[in-house]
């Protein structure tokens, strides 16, 4: 559902033809900053093709009778309310400045250990102060973890870099521009935050956020913790008008540059003819040439796309088994007849856990799906988007988020979405009224209101952002991930490229960014310089 003013997306049986010097597998943020900085910036015809019927990957949202919702973008840091930060100009190149944010106020994430709730205030200083209220001995430690956040934002730049130079992170450069991003990144949170202090419940506070890449503090590198926890320190907002306003605004640019987005256009294979790329047949059998191929369907599948001897031949299911899949999650879409001033939904997120102990929580779940849900994600899309009274008049929504393991859905696999059977509807209804449970002390008047109450599963996100396991953030955020110089743009085959979130990180920002590393590696890398207004350290 697109909201900000026409849409450009044709359907792929539109495809006619057309000469195209680069193809894009997949619409996500990631391929569709790269298509678009590649035609404005390069002068590159480039086509996208993606699967789903609508275009935008995790930044589309979708729309029933009085409603709709976004399905990745639940905010995004403060640092877009910028004009002039990089984040925000790379914004505004790949949606041609006409998306809006809107502020979220002075609270963005709200940590809930039991009956304990700590607030994450918008501004370093304020979230600094406010920490300290909650922990006035540990001042010191708090100090310390805000230094070595910033330490890690620092290094960030260079790290990308490493991954765009000739050579890429492999070579003497590369290795020099990312070392003191990777040092860090070698580290669990866990191992950090356990240097930083004894408290155990702080250590919990710090690490609440952790869902925004999907592993507990023992299991992710601190790298991409810190990562998410400076995006979210100048605060948070939301895109007016939804989500989906994003990918709407940057096809549009696409098409004025001469590019075009297809829906409804599922890629089988890559096309590779003497060592490099040359285009890809798509799933109805037709071939679409191409002088450079560009995936951003994740490693993963990327590798599942080329044939059985170019595999074999770069050793790719090997480096497939140095990496893993990142986690699987269940989402339930709330309705509410009622607006959100009338159900009193405020915009900061609800984190809300049942002990400080993430990673045994975590643990105790994923060995049983009956114990305590380990984390619990809500969201409140109608309160953030100053827009959605105007589309929704009198509604409200929500969103409800937790992990989920694909093996617990795995008997269904080969099923149709909506056809799935009444055992799979069973344990769905189950997993919805828990998900429910945990909010309602939230929403007090939640069940006198509910509209609607869709979830949907990691088959739902299989189904229909082709991520085999349903997998959230492409490959998982643990300390082995950042060290493995491969996930860069350039791959073994040539004029085969990567973009999106596995060529960096995990988050809507980062996978922008993703896409900007994979069209400078492209055409150099002073198309960043110029791009973002800014010098380059090399």
């Amino acid at each position: 559902m697109h909201r900000a003013g026409r849409s450009y997306t044709r359907h792929a049986d539109e495809l006619d033809g057309e000469q195209f010097d680069v193809v894009v597998i997949g619409s996500g943020i990631g391929g569709l900053t790269t298509a678009v900085l590649l035609a404005k910036h390069a002068g590159k015809r480039v086509l996208v093709l993606e699967q789903h019927y609508v275009a935008g990957g995790f930044t589309h949202s979708f729309a029933r009778p009085d409603y709709d919702w976004d399905v990745g973008i639940h905010y995004l840091g403060g640092e877009l309310l910028l004009d002039r930060h990089p984040s925000r100009r790379l914004f505004d190149e790949l949606t041609g400045g006409a998306v809006e944010f809107a502020d979220m106020g002075e609270v963005v994430d709200r940590i809930v250990i039991g009956d304990d709730v700590y607030d994450y205030r918008a501004g370093v200083t304020a979230w600094k102060q406010q920490m300290i209220a909650y922990f006035p001995d540990q001042a010191d430690a708090i100090t310390r973890y805000v230094d070595l956040v910033k330490q890690v934002s620092a290094s960030t730049q260079k790290y990308a870099l490493s991954k765009v130079v000739p050579g890429g992170p492999g070579g003497l450069a590369g290795a020099r521009l990312g070392r003191d991003f990777v040092g860090l990144a070698s580290r669990t949170t866990a191992d950090v935050l356990a240097e930083v202090t004894a408290d155990t419940r702080l250590r919990a506070v710090l690490a609440g956020q952790f869902g925004d890449y999907g592993l507990p503090p023992g299991r992710s590198s601190f790298a991409m913790h810190a990562l998410v926890t400076n995006h979210y320190f100048r605060g948070g907002c939301y895109p007016v008008g939804g989500a989906s306003v994003i990918p709407a605004a940057a096809e549009r640019v696409l098409e004025e540059h001469g590019g075009r987005v297809l829906v409804g256009a599922e890629v089988a294979e890559v096309l590779v003819r003497d060592g490099r790329a040359v285009g890809v047949r798509m799933a109805d059998g037709r071939e679409v040439p191409a002088g450079d191929v560009v995936s951003n369907a994740g490693v993963f599948t990327t590798v599942g796309l080329l044939p059985e001897p170019v595999r074999a031949e770069h050793d790719l299911d090997a480096r497939l088994g140095q990496v893993e899949r990142s986690v699987s999650h269940l989402t339930l879409y709330v309705g509410l007849d009622a607006s959100t001033e009338a159900m009193g939904l405020e915009k900061p997120n609800l984190w809300l856990y049942p002990s400080e102990d993430h990673d045994q929580n975590v643990a105790a779940f994923e060995a049983d799906p009956s114990a305590p849900l380990p984390v619990v994600y809500a969201s409140f899309p109608s309160a953030k988007d100053p827009d959605f009274e105007r589309r929704h008049p009198g509604r409200s929504t929500i969103d409800v988020i937790t992990l989920a393991r694909h093996e617990w859905f795995s008997e269904w696999d080969g099923t149709r979405w909506q056809r799935r059977g009444e055992d799979y509807e069973e344990v769905k209804a189950e997993l919805r009224e828990r998900l429910l449970d945990a909010v309602e002390p939230w929403v007090p008047a939640l069940r006198d209101h509910l509209d609607v109450a869709e979830l949907s599963t990691p088959l739902t996100t299989a189904h229909f952002a082709g991520f085999a396991r349903g997998e959230l953030y492409g490959i998982g955020h643990t300390p082995d991930r950042f060290a493995r110089t491969w996930l860069r743009p350039r791959t073994p085959v040539d004029n085969l490229w990567l973009t999106g979130a596995d060529v960096f990180s995990a988050g809507v920002v980062a996978a922008m960014f993703s896409g900007a590393m994979t069209a400078a590696a492209m055409s150099g890398p002073q198309m960043l310089a110029r791009t973002l207004r800014a010098k380059l350290p090399i």
